[in-house]
């Protein structure tokens, strides 16, 4: 079994050269199998993105950038039976796998940075002498995308696990959904700050709500936890209240998978509600994201495009009918918290707090601050 740089499991890997396949750990599967899925084709990594093979918004970014690569070489991005040979026919497969790959899930930011930083490399590989080096110079690209990320997450780590130290050296932490090594290329975002705690001694206590409405946090937070060694409680979603009000938490850690100019942050449904918890109990509410995640192009958390889910997932998850027939369902995957119920943000950059436009834009975007 594959593992990375810090004993976890890889999440994804390219095997091979600009010829190669995109191997995946699919995460439907878990806890009760480590099942892998090559993908071979651009529809192969779109599908993974949309059932959930492969999830988390850095891991959505950087599959895709693979897949745009398989799309280098795939004869049905050109609707035709021929096979790109030319580079421009690999160019124009590329980009056709783009538009498709943009598709497969309408809120994570991340999905569609790494799709343009993709679209840049197209644009500047028209006089290769073939689709072959097309997919080569694509590849490299997809590889530094992903390398970039493994080296965020750490650096994410290392700049929480600063601010929370300040917890002491046991401390009770809520974290929602998941943001560790399935959602990343690297050691996560939020869960990234719990390990690099852990890894100092400081013993954080994690609880972990279940995350309806596909419990990844108790199919995939937990079972990461655990694999690392970190001191993990599964708690349902509506536990979590309760536990803030009697100081069991000192602090609460989540991800994000789109973040605006002023704050405001999308992330798995219930996060929301959360926050709202952990402002009025006076705890501190902490995201932890790469500034991939933020979208400076839009400021209130109304802009987000919020994606919905099928109702099968609540209705009938895992196999087994638990709602009638027939009920009406909301689904959305997400929901938005406004910045001013987060405390901090975590980058790989530093910390933003407080929570606001002007700093934000002077993290993320710099040189646009500039007088």
């Amino acid at each position: 079994m594959n593992r990375n740089n810090s004993d976890g499991f890889e999440t994804l890997s390219w095997t091979g050269a600009g010829d190669g396949f995109l191997t995946l750990l699919d995460q439907t599967r878990l806890p009760n199998e480590v099942t892998f899925v090559n993908c071979d084709s651009v529809e192969d990594v779109w599908q993974a993105i949309k059932r959930l093979a492969v999830r988390g918004a850095p891991a959505i970014g950087i599959a895709a950038a693979y897949g745009v690569v398989l799309g280098a070489r795939d004869e049905k991005m050109l609707g035709s039976g021929d096979s790109p040979k030319t580079a421009e026919q690999g160019c124009r497969a590329a980009l056709a796998a783009c538009d498709h790959l943009a598709t497969s899930r309408p809120t994570a930011v991340n999905l569609f940075w790494a799709l343009d930083r993709m679209r840049g490399v197209i644009a500047t590989v028209g006089e290769e002498p073939s689709a072959g080096r097309v997919a080569e110079r694509l590849l490299a690209e997809a590889v530094a995308i992903h390398e970039a990320d493994r080296a965020q997450c750490a650096a994410i780590g290392r700049y929480g696990a600063d601010l929370l130290e300040t917890l002491g050296p046991t401390m009770g932490i809520v974290t929602h959904c998941n943001t560790g090594m399935l959602a990343t290329g690297g050691d996560g975002t939020a869960l990234a700050v719990l390990f690099a705690l852990n890894e100092r001694g400081m013993q954080p206590h994690v609880y972990a709500d279940e995350t309806r409405p596909l419990l990844q946090g108790a199919r995939l937070t937990a079972w990461e936890l655990m694999e690392r060694g970190v001191h993990v409680t599964l708690i349902c979603d509506s536990m979590a209240a309760p536990l803030l009000r009697d100081g069991k938490a000192q602090a609460v850690i989540v991800g994000a998978d789109r973040i605006t100019a002023r704050g405001d942050t999308a992330n798995k449904i219930g996060t929301y509600g959360l926050a709202v918890q952990a402002k009025h109990h006076g705890v501190p509410f902490y995201v932890a994201a790469p500034t991939t995640t933020f979208d400076l192009s839009i400021t209130s958390g109304d802009e987000i495009p919020i994606e919905q889910r099928a109702p099968e997932e609540i209705t009938e998850a895992f196999g087994r009918r638990t709602a009638p027939e027939g009920v009406e369902v909301d689904n959305p995957a997400f929901d938005v918290t406004p910045a001013e119920l987060i405390t901090a943000i975590i980058t790989e950059r530093g910390v933003i707090e407080p929570v606001s436009e002007e700093a934000v834009r002077a993290m993320v975007d710099p040189e646009s601050t500039q007088s």
